[in-house]
């Protein structure tokens, strides 16, 4: 008998890339056309050419893509379609009966790989020297436009739509009540989750939090001085990626596709930018393997422009823009600033390679603290709360002044953990979430799985513990 496919259906799937495929990336690789440089600038404006002719050479002659398949291939892996979005997760079931299902949402530029060295300890804590009462089963999807979870099914993929895409998701595995951590633009999904779904979502944890001000009087007068200097990084970031994925992501696609070593500088920049120490090279926080992993991924599916799309939808199609938050009180804007469920059964798919598209190490601080109350609202976008300059303030108390403030706060108990690169500020989080958990790490850079992916289990044990 034919098993007769539906959109509702759950399908097995591995990764089995052709050799084809592999050996046009080896021939590009190794046919590079390389860029002059001017001499004696290092990483300031931007990837050196020596450093990436070595890794690129690496990338071509020692990365083993056969060894990190089988790894990826090691856990369960289905796709289905949602809301006519065709969905690649990972779904991996704890051996305890009891686990709490938690929903894992990665950022840009990352996907499902970002995960691989918590899914073990989280999912089984019992084999990894923790307690099974910690335990979890994990969903792990790619973000729409990311990974396998392509094509995007059209314009307006934003942040609450991925949220209302995977919160069906988890009720289409049969869970009734699961708890959802995300990171950078899983940052902005996670709490939309929690949103849309909050009789179901128990907590919604997050790292690499951006937290923005609204722009109402006496605002910054609170900050303490390290707050204030995490605002001051955030103002001052390298936000040229930024600029062109929310502005042009389909003009970027073009050499991203079509040059690994392009892709492959696109996003090393950013392992470089943005982990600890800062001073260090990619490698010295990410294991080499692992960044190119994520890079072939990237490569191998085609999907940098549509990866890409969700900082148009979150920036552009909301008509925002980095004055919109830089004109809080007393600063002024910079020219550095940003402008219990058994898997169904189906048919057994593989991917044929068709893309379509701080502060000093230390001890965690942890504190735990009961939160208000607040309303709950379904927003366009969840970046903020930003002023435009052009509403009243008391517009802006009220949070009328524009689409970015008509946010109300979640109920959802949050927890947030922030490392020693993160610039989130804890009052401005507190408006926005109902904030029960609070760790400075201390340590650490923004891709924090992979950088200190102890540190995330451990956090997220502490936070959901406390929710049980």
């Amino acid at each position: 008998m034919f098993m007769t496919k539906t959109p509702e259906s759950v399908c097995p799937f591995r990764i089995e890339i052709p050799q084809a495929q592999l050996d046009d990336l080896h021939a590009r690789l190794a046919n590079t056309r390389w860029p002059a440089e001017l001499p004696g600038v290092g990483w300031s404006r931007g990837v050196p050419v020596e450093y990436l002719k070595d890794l690129a050479e690496y990338w071509r002659t020692e990365f083993d893509w056969q060894a990190q398949e089988a790894l990826l291939n090691e856990h369960p892996q289905f796709t289905t379609e949602v809301d006519g979005q065709h969905l690649h997760f990972l779904h991996v079931r704890s051996p305890e009966p009891d686990a709490t299902p938690l929903l894992l949402v990665h950022g840009w530029p990352g996907g499902v790989t970002d995960f691989l060295d918590v899914i073990g300890p989280l999912s089984d804590p019992r084999s990894h020297g923790g307690d099974p009462a910690d335990a979890f089963h994990l969903v792990i999807p790619s973000l729409p436009g990311f990974g396998f979870s392509t094509p995007l099914a059209g314009p307006g993929m934003n942040a609450a739509k991925m949220a209302a895409v995977f919160a069906k998701l988890m009720a289409r595995l049969g869970y009734d009540r699961y708890g959802v951590h995300g990171y950078d633009t899983g940052s902005w999904v996670a709490p939309q989750v929690g949103r849309q779904d909050p009789d179901r979502v128990v907590g919604v944890h997050v790292n690499a939090m951006i937290t923005f001000p609204m722009g109402i009087e006496g605002e910054m007068d609170g900050l303490s001085e390290g707050e204030q200097q995490r605002w001051q990084r955030m103002q001052n970031f390298n936000d040229a990626y930024l600029q062109c994925n929310s502005k042009r992501p389909q003009t970027v696609a073009f050499g991203l596709n079509d040059s690994p070593v392009g892709q492959l500088a696109w996003m090393v920049e950013m392992f470089k930018e943005l982990t600890m120490p800062e001073d260090g090279l990619p490698e010295d926080a990410i294991d080499r393997d692992r960044m190119l992993l994520d890079v072939s991924l990237y490569w191998l599916t085609g999907t940098a422009g549509s990866a890409a799309q969700i900082y148009y939808e979150e920036i552009s199609a909301n008509d925002w823009s980095s004055a919109d938050w830089s004109a809080a009180e007393g600063v002024e804007p910079s020219a550095g600033e940003w402008g219990g469920a058994a898997n169904p059964e189906g048919a057994e798919g593989t991917w044929d390679g068709a893309g379509t598209a701080g502060q000093s190490a230390g001890t965690p601080r942890v504190v735990v603290e009961a939160g208000d109350e607040g309303g709950i609202a379904q927003p366009e976008s969840d970046w903020g709360t930003a002023a435009t300059g052009q509403e009243s303030e008391s517009e802006w108390a009220a949070g009328q002044g524009n689409d970015w403030a008509t946010a109300a706060r979640s109920t959802v108990p949050t927890g947030v953990l922030v490392s020693a690169h993160d610039v989130t500020i804890r009052s401005w989080a507190e408006r926005d979430h109902h904030i029960v958990h609070w760790t400075e790490l201390g340590r650490g850079g923004h891709f924090l799985a992979m950088e200190e992916p102890q540190a995330v289990v451990d956090d997220l044990r502490v936070f959901f513990r406390k929710l049980a």
